[in-house]
């Protein structure tokens, strides 16, 4: 065995540790590296005692014991800190190393640092990771994109960390994604849409909850069932197993004494501003974005409880009556959720038509059907529907979503109705459906917008009748109101 090591990691707080453990379970040798290098003498006396790490009290040290071409992997803060370990790592570098930025960053700073690192010689990969710490641990979904001759080199060890899917378990969940920021990218609406996701599950939550009166115990039964049919996912699976857990310091359960104050760590907002600067329609995560706004300010919340009057109770409802309503939730949920996904797509069509990124959407589906957080079975779905129609314009147009949005749609308009009826918020659920009626229409009301426009600026219009850009002189034209 060489003496030098596969592959170095520099960050040894939670991701990092544990991809460095993942890394070295699959018969690599790692070296690794932490500002507090208290961490890296504490991780080889502890989890890595005995395995095959090389630790490092410098950037140099852990240069001088990487196997050519050298690879890096940083798992440090999104930001500032990223440059500067990038600079401090260029002059000691060669011509062909490979520099692995595998923290939550923005895409743009990825395609940045991909142009600014070939510059000088190297080689940079901007790879997402999802799958928090069990994933980093035991196998995450990642998105490597940047300098497309690096794949190559950190192919083999990408995919042999990553989460296995497929009949066998042998597809690896690392594939590459495309040039410059393009995996960030990939990673930023996998994290918006796991926004989405969350939000449509607390709002089926809260409905069966509140409006149906279902007990944990009760709940925590529905999930489990939904977990079995085309709902399974992780999201569904945990939230099943939250309605379990007993508070230790009290006679309660765990998740009626967390205070309902959400906390966001920006990538959700990144994908709706960068939707709004795309002209698409992912009004989705921007609802689910609000709706965590909207949490954390439970001080005013508390006082305008007591002052703003409106609905609320639940509704009286016999057993067979109890069943139908978890299964219109149910369905609300699922037609919900594929809207949810249809404008991540959407999204990532224009994002690779803005930036010359040729993504393979099947592959992305694909990505995320093992170790990351919005693993579901309902992936496979997508990447049949690409793989059959790669140029699909949007998943509600593929045959098995028209028909299962076609379907719940009775179910989904009823749970929107009656929560509004009761006072119950429901954001995400009523902003998927607005989308689907929005998109299944041939004529919005545009047309009295742009006339508007028209009239107070001179904006100008098209005609439904004739080609080109027309403007009217409103005020000439108008009838006289009314002396």
């Amino acid at each position: 065995m060489s003496e030098l090591a596969d592959i170095g990691l520099v960050g040894l707080a939670v991701m990092g540790e544990n991809l460095a453990l993942n890394i070295e379970s699959r018969g690599y040798r790692i070296a690794v590296f932490n500002r507090t290098t208290e961490k890296v003498d504490a991780l080889l006396a502890g989890r890595a005692a005995g395995k095959n790490f090389i630790g490092c009290h410098s950037i140099e040290e852990l240069v001088e014991n990487l196997a050519s071409p050298r690879k890096i992997v940083l798992l440090v803060k999104a930001g500032p800190a990223v440059d500067a370990f990038i600079d401090q790592l260029i002059p000691l570098l060669s011509p062909g190393d490979i520099i692995i930025d595998s923290g939550n960053t923005h895409f743009s700073d990825t395609e940045r640092r991909t142009e600014y690192v070939q510059q000088q010689g190297l080689l940079y990969i901007g790879t997402g990771i999802s799958g928090g710490e069990e994933g980093a641990l035991k196998g995450p979904s990642m998105m490597p994109g940047g300098s497309e001759s690096a794949w190559p080199e950190v192919k083999e060890i990408f995919q042999a960390i990553s989460a296995k899917v497929g009949p066998n378990d042998d597809i690896p969940c690392a594939e590459w994604v495309g040039p410059r920021g393009a995996g960030h990218y990939v990673k930023m609406v996998h994290n918006g849409i796991e926004y989405g996701d969350m939000q449509l599950i607390c709002e089926a939550y809260q409905v069966l909850k509140d409006a149906v009166g279902l007990s944990n115990d009760e709940l925590y039964d529905v999930f489990a069932e939904w977990n079995r049919g085309e709902l399974q996912s992780y999201l569904v699976e945990i939230t099943r197993d939250i309605f379990s857990v007993m508070d230790d310091q009290s006679d309660d359960y765990l998740v009626d004494r967390i205070l309902d104050v959400a906390g966001a760590k920006g990538t959700g907002k990144w994908m709706s501003q960068l939707a709004l600067d795309l002209g698409v329609p992912s009004t989705l995560v921007t609802a689910a974005v609000y709706a965590r706004s909207l949490s954390a300010v439970k001080d005013a919340r508390r006082r305008a409880s007591d002052l703003l009057p409106g609905p609320s109770g639940s509704l009286e409802l016999s057993g067979e009556e109890r069943e139908e309503w978890i299964e219109s939730v149910r369905q609300a949920l699922y037609a919900s959720k594929i809207c949810s996904y249809a404008q991540g797509f959407v999204q990532l069509q224009a994002a690779a038509a803005e930036h010359d990124w040729p993504l393979n959407y099947g592959e992305c589906a694909l990505l995320w059907r093992g170790g990351c957080i919005i693993r579901a079975q309902f992936l496979d779905r997508i990447k049949e529907a690409f793989d059959d129609q790669p140029d699909l314009e949007n998943l509600l147009l593929y045959p098995y979503f028209t028909a299962a949005v076609e379907s719940a749609q009775k179910a989904w308009r009823h749970v929107v109705i009656t929560a509004t009826e009761l006072g119950i918020p429901v954001p995400a659920f009523s902003t998927a459906l607005a989308y689907y009626d929005g998109y299944r229409r041939a004529e919005l009301p545009a047309n009295l917008l742009q006339a508007q426009r028209d009239y107070f600026g001179a904006h100008t219009f098209q005609r439904t009748d004739q080609e080109g850009a027309f403007h009217a002189e409103w005020i000439e034209r108008r009838r006289p109101p009314a002396e």
